[in-house]
């Protein structure tokens, strides 16, 4: 790939002022640099920066709206819609910002923009401290935190989201911010769920809870035919447990051949449990008992678990470089016939890596009121997610056509919107972006108009401020 004009004076321009690296097509680096988690992303970016500060992601920012390059940010590159690169513009890579201070006497930890969960999870983890994550460990601070944030802890301690406290800021006229409650408040309840639309995060400042290091945590596996019992018990069971200790994802698919299954289970079509309780072992393992009883189990790994191991459970079921297509849908209840149709649709699914995946909402990620934060509405029952997950790019086309079959089959118990950090492809962006954020939207687009009104920052799920048509 050869440089422009524009982008060879972009080049030199931050070889003079930046400080960090600058990653041109040439560099020895350039081809894995340009590379995220999705297989199926494959774009070239004109440059890549790597600043190493706040101000080093300012002067970033200024040389690409300088140059009239428009920009991707990356955090961690786990975004499944590949937004953390762009063809012919500049990536701002925050993957060499990744430090993490824990203050164990104010619970709180500050965390660099470049972080992974896995980072912050092994920072906290002496403390007996963690802030909510998501559930692979891989998973970037940055994308899903300001995408919201759903996870093992939702039900007790709410979304990523609602824990974060405050964030170092760059501004789209390059200026560099803090916002808190008692700061540009307004710009932190942006932040809280709406995405990368009005700055980039450089640091988040979370707050902590007292967690672990061990939980109870609950792997079951059960055969598919069973699914309507277990799943009806398992909603049932969840949502008596007032104190919103229990949180859960549903799972169908089929058993993968690894060595943690019997050869005779492999390929097995499956509808599985897997619950964290977030308070003391002994409790937890009698409160997650009657979700390893509701039928004959397949496999049962349940039991005490380190904190950070039960972040990592799905770790190997999503490989970097495997293609992936997440898509998502808010359901008002999960009827008797939704159940059937997830149990037809799944068995019909193209690979074998790919699962249905079925979020229980409620408890204190349901209490935050919707107009508390960016995030939007929280009423719906479930968040459903099709995870089309294969390796081969031949199979593109049926993968894809499979998840979106999958939504279309229950669309009649949908409550309209997603999950933004499971967007596909971010078809329809403008729809799905305005249903997504709700009651949100109007104010986040006043929100964008103060902040960010030539929406420099549009490579996200984007919200366009109110001037822009």
């Amino acid at each position: 790939m050869t440089l422009t004009s524009t982008a060879a004076q972009a080049a030199s321009a931050l070889r003079t002022h930046l400080t960090g690296s600058v990653i041109e097509p040439d560099h020895a680096e350039y081809e894995q640099a340009r590379r995220v988690w999705n297989g199926m992303i494959d774009l070239e970016p004109a440059l890549i920066a790597r600043p190493a500060s706040a101000e080093g992601v300012a002067t970033a920012l200024r040389v690409a709206v300088d140059h009239d390059l428009p920009i991707a940010v990356r955090g961690g590159g786990h975004n499944v819609a590949g937004l953390a690169v762009i063809d012919g513009g500049l990536v701002i890579d925050l993957s060499a910002m990744r430090e993490i201070d824990v203050d164990p006497i104010r619970r709180t930890a500050r965390v660099g923009g470049g972080a992974t969960w896995a980072e912050v999870d092994a920072a906290t983890e002496p403390f007996g401290l963690v802030t909510p994550g998501g559930v692979v460990s891989e998973t970037g601070v940055a994308g899903l935190t300001l995408g919201g944030g759903m996870g093992w802890l939702r039900r007790r301690f709410g979304l990523t989201a609602d824990n974060l406290l405050g964030a170092e800021v760059v501004l789209a006229d390059g200026s560099i911010v803090w916002t808190s409650a008692t700061e540009r408040p307004e710009l932190l309840w942006g932040l809280r769920g709406g995405g990368g639309n009005f700055g980039i995060v450089t640091t988040f400042e979370f707050a902590l809870h007292p967690v672990g290091p061990e939980v109870a945590f609950a792997i079951v596996y059960y055969p598919l035919a069973d699914a309507a019992t277990v799943l009806r018990a398992h909603e049932r069971i969840v949502n008596a447990d007032t104190a919103g200790d229990i949180s859960t994802l549903a799972v169908l698919g089929h058993v993968p051949p690894l060595d943690d299954f019997d050869p005779a289970l492999h390929g097995a079509p499956f509808v599985a449990v897997l619950a964290m309780h977030a308070g003391d072992v002994e409790t937890g393992i009698r409160a997650l008992q009657p979700l390893r009883e509701l039928a004959t189990p397949l496999v049962d790994m349940s039991g005490p678990m380190r904190y950070v191991e039960a972040q990592q459970v799905f770790d190997a079921d999503y490989p970097s470089g495997h293609r992936y297509y997440w898509k998502s849908s808010r359901l008002a209840a999960l009827s008797d016939e939704a159940i059937a149709r997830l149990a037809a649709i799944i068995e019909t699914a193209p690979s074998g890596h790919s699962t249905i995946d079925l979020w229980l909402n409620g408890g204190a990620m349901a209490a935050v009121p919707a107009e508390a934060t960016a995030f939007g509405a929280r009423d719906s029952a479930y968040l459903l997610s099709p995870e089309a997950n294969w390796e081969d790019p031949a199979d593109d086309d049926a993968n894809i056509a499979w998840a979106r079959a999958v939504l279309d089959s229950v669309a009649a118990d949908s409550t309209g919107g997603s999950y933004l950090n499971f967007p596909g492809f971010l078809e329809d962006a403008e729809t799905l972006v305005r249903t997504s954020f709700g009651g949100s939207y109007e104010r986040l687009r006043e929100l964008k108009l103060a902040y960010d009104p030539d929406n420099r920052f549009r490579r996200n799920q984007n919200v366009a401020p109110r001037t822009i048509r």
